[in-house]
């Protein structure tokens, strides 16, 4: 079955209940659209995972997420572009978990910038205001790099009943 967003899904019945239907796809953008709070993990470049909290928003079919250009997941992503990005919640028997995972690649078009930070601004009652510069965000602590998150693999954790359901492109 293919998304509006063209990923196909498919429910993995070895993670799933017996006669378990796959999450559907509106469900899932749901999640990370309204999600106020996901988990980055990127690699150092000794090969040790990099986990942190942020602010990402979904917009045009992608996840997107920024960050300064001399925090450590900017210095891992200059060596090494993998992520993986969580939102969920930590309740076992209810809610949804989402992962995205990808190449994260750098945004640095004038009018996309302009529609992310109008994202942004709508996350958390407005407290994440960027303005955009050439190649990224300001904000009141500096400058940030902005990020897409080209999908290589969405997977959806419905927990209660059990699926899980895996979107590729």
């Amino acid at each position: 079955m293919s998304t509006s967003d063209g990923l196909k899904a498919q429910l993995d019945e070895r993670f799933s209940e017996p006669g378990a239907q796959a999450t559907p796809w509106e469900t899932t953008r749901e999640a990370l659209e309204t999600a106020q709070l996901f988990w980055i993990t990127t690699v150092r470049s000794d090969g040790r995972p990099h986990v942190t909290p942020l602010v990402a928003v979904w917009v045009d079919g992608r996840l997107h997420f920024c960050t300064g250009p001399e925090e450590q997941k900017a210095v891992n992503l200059r060596a090494n572009p993998q992520v993986v990005l969580t939102t969920g919640a930590n309740d076992w028997d209810r809610g949804l978990d989402v992962m995205v995972e990808g190449e994260a690649e750098r945004v640095t078009d004038r009018a996309t910038l302009e529609r992310l930070a109008a994202s942004w601004a709508g996350k958390w009652n407005g407290q994440w205001q960027y303005e955009v510069t050439d190649g990224g965000f300001v904000h009141e602590q500096g400058a940030a790099l902005v990020y897409a998150v080209k999908t290589t693999k969405i997977l959806a954790f419905t927990k209660g009943t059990f699926t899980h359901t895996r979107y590729l492109p």
